[in-house]
């Protein structure tokens, strides 16, 4: 029996985010319990960015079935408006991470999602919408039984991936991998062949320390790292770790990273439990 072929086996490997795009996935914001009050101003939020982006390049909305006319009628005529059953509206974490192999050929990979280690309840549509974008736009789909959010991953597209050790080898993702099977995942998958571990994500962010919050390549050789001004703050020490481990880094090619510190948000928001809200102009 022949053994499963992977992206990497094919020549297949996840661009950086810079790079061409040929659409936009959005979902459209369903969870009440999380936005509350303030749900129709998130309807309003979303169509706004959905808009701006379809300036340059089509948008696809995904929204539950029941949301259709609304949604349809907040994005307006140049968005598309997929119907499909989700659970929240974060399609960068439970959407297909897209595959291209240089030569033109666009693929998919679909990775379990458990709501940023069960931080909510409710999440099965979410954890299949991947495979239905896929089968939608009849491309391959390489599943994969690792969870995995696409916010938890940055990539240079020349074999380097960024993460950090406080959600990838969190015991609420997959407690049952070792860090080595875990890179094997992520190079067969994604093709990479280097992995910069970071330390930790934002004190308190949710989804246990996503990279997109702290850190992005944004261009081959150069990342942006969140950086707070006031040493007292509790994410000085991290991102000064994070810091020293980008400084110490190689990437695929073996070459140093410039890194630029983009400063923490000045405004503060609370938690109805009293917790900073996160915020980073990094992941915007």
């Amino acid at each position: 029996m022949s053994e499963r072929r992977m992206p990497a086996d094919d020549g297949l490997f996840m661009p950086a985010e810079w790079e061409p795009h040929e659409r936009c996935w959005m979902q459209w914001p369903s969870r009440a319990e999380v936005w509350g009050e303030r749900l129709p101003q998130a309807y309003a939020a979303y169509a706004g960015v959905a808009r701006a982006i379809a300036a340059f390049e089509p948008v696809s909305m995904v929204c539950r079935p029941e949301d259709e006319a609304q949604a349809r009628l907040a994005c307006g005529r140049d968005i598309e408006i997929v119907a499909l059953p989700i659970d929240d509206s974060w399609c960068r974490d439970s959407g297909p991470i897209f595959l291209v192999d240089g030569r033109g050929h666009v693929t998919g990979s679909q990775w379990r999602f458990n709501a940023w280690g069960n931080a909510y309840h409710g999440y099965e549509n979410d954890a299949a919408i991947a495979g239905l974008i896929l089968g939608r736009l009849g491309m391959r789909n390489y599943s994969n039984n690792m969870v995995l959010e696409g916010g938890s991953i940055s990539v240079d597209g020349y074999g380097t991936l960024m993460t950090t050790e406080e959600c990838l080898l969190n015991d609420n993702r997959n407690p049952e991998m070792t860090r080595q099977q875990i890179e094997e995942a992520l190079a067969l998958t994604l093709g990479v062949a280097r992995i910069i571990w970071l330390d930790r994500g934002l004190k308190d962010d949710e989804t246990s320390g996503h990279v997109d919050m702290i850190a992005s390549f944004v261009a081959e050789g150069r990342v942006l790292l969140h950086m707070p001004k006031d040493r007292d703050d509790p994410n000085y020490a991290r991102m000064q770790d994070n810091r020293q481990r980008l400084e110490e880094a190689r990437d695929a090619r073996g070459r140093r990273l410039e890194v630029i510190e983009i400063p923490q948000p000045r405004r503060q928001f609370r938690r109805p439990d009293g917790r900073r809200l996160c915020t980073s102009y990094v992941n915007s």
